[in-house]
C-alpha cells in the first residue's frame, strides 16, 4: 500500500461496502479519516472498531448541500486541512424508464451527481491548498448506457464530464482529479438498488459470491489514488465494454442488451 500515513482523508458514503472498506484502509495506513453515511448505528460500529485511530464520523445526507458543507468543514477542523477526497456515496437503481417514476431519477441523481458536487465545492479550496486529490467512485454505467439503470448511468455520466472539466480547470494547481469504475462489486448497492418508485429493492438478480468484494475493490482504488492515475476501470469485461462502445458502438448495443434481457425480460 501506498504510504498515506498522516494524510487527511475524507471519504463519503463509508458505513457500507466499498465506502467501509476504503475508511478501514486509510486509516490502517495511518491517515485520518473522516466519513459520513445517513445510519448513525452503523457508523458508531465503526468508531467503536477503530476506537484507536483517528476516525471522524458525522450523519448526513449528501442529497442536502448544508449537510455536505458541515460535514467538510467539521473535518477540515477536526484534522487542519483536507488532502484527499473520495466521493464515494451513491445509489443505484433498477427499473425500465418506462416504469421509472421522475421522483426516482431525481433521487438517484441527487445522491450520485449532486453529492459529489457538494462536497468537491465545500472541501475544494482546502485540496488546492494541499495540492490534494479529488476522487470520484463512478462506473461502467458512466461511459455506457445501462439498460434499467438509466438514471444511474446519467448520474455517472455527469460525475465523469464534471470532474473531467475540473481536472482540465486545476492542471497547473498541483491538484490531482480522478475517477475509478469499480464493475459489479459484493456489497450492499444491489440490496439498497431503488425501484421503479424510489423504494429499495432489497434483493440482488446476480450471483454475489462471484464477484469482486468491497475489499478487493477498495484496494484498487487506495493503490490508484497512492499512484495518482487519471482513470481506473478494474475488470476485464468493463474494459471491454468501454472500448467496445467507443470502437463498436452498434455491436456494444446488443451484446448490452443480451447481457440484461432475457426474452424481452430485464434479468440484471
Amino acid at each position: 500500500m501506498e504510504n498515506f500515513k498522516g494524510k487527511r482523508v475524507v471519504v463519503t458514503g463509508g458505513s457500507d461496502g466499498i465506502g467501509k472498506a476504503l475508511v478501514e484502509q486509510f486509516l490502517d495506513a495511518g491517515a485520518y479519516v473522516a466519513t459520513c453515511g445517513r445510519s448513525a448505528d452503523k457508523l458508531y460500529q465503526l468508531q467503536v472498531k477503530h476506537s484507536n485511530k483517528f476516525l471522524h464520523t458525522m450523519v448526513v445526507d449528501v442529497r442536502r448541500e448544508e449537510d455536505c458543507r458541515r460535514f467538510i468543514g467539521s473535518a477540515i477542523n477536526d484534522f487542519g486541512g483536507i488532502d484527499i477526497l473520495v466521493n464515494n456515496a451513491g445509489v443505484s437503481m433498477r427499473a425500465l424508464v418506462r416504469d421509472t417514476e421522475l421522483d426516482t431519477l431525481r433521487t438517484v441523481m441527487d445522491v450520485n451527481f449532486w453529492g459529489t458536487v457538494y462536497c468537491t465545492k465545500s472541501a475544494l479550496e482546502g485540496i488546492i491548498q494541499s495540492k490534494g486529490v479529488i476522487v470520484g467512485v463512478s462506473s461502467i454505467a458512466g461511459y455506457r448506457g445501462l439498460p434499467g439503470r438509466s438514471g444511474y448511468s446519467a448520474s455517472k455520466f455527469a460525475v465523469n464530464g464534471w470532474l473531467e472539466a475540473l481536472r482540465t480547470e486545476l492542471l497547473s494547481s498541483g491538484v490531482h482529479v480522478m475517477w475509478v469504475c469499480p464493475g459489479f462489486t459484493r456489497s450492499n448497492i444491489r440490496n439498497a438498488a431503488l425501484d421503479k418508485e424510489g423504494k429499495a429493492q432489497g434483493e440482488s438478480p446476480l450471483e454475489e459470491g462471484k464477484l469482486m468484494s468491497a475489499e478487493v475493490c477498495a484496494a484498487h482504488i487506495v493503490r490508484a489514488i497512492g499512484q495518482r492515475k487519471r482513470t481506473l476501470v478494474m475488470t476485464f469485461q468493463g474494459n471491454e465494454t468501454v472500448w467496445m462502445n467507443k470502437l463498436l458502438p452498434g455491436l456494444a448495443d446488443r451484446l448490452v442488451h443480451r447481457f440484461f434481457f432475457n426474452k424481452g425480460k430485464l434479468v440484471k
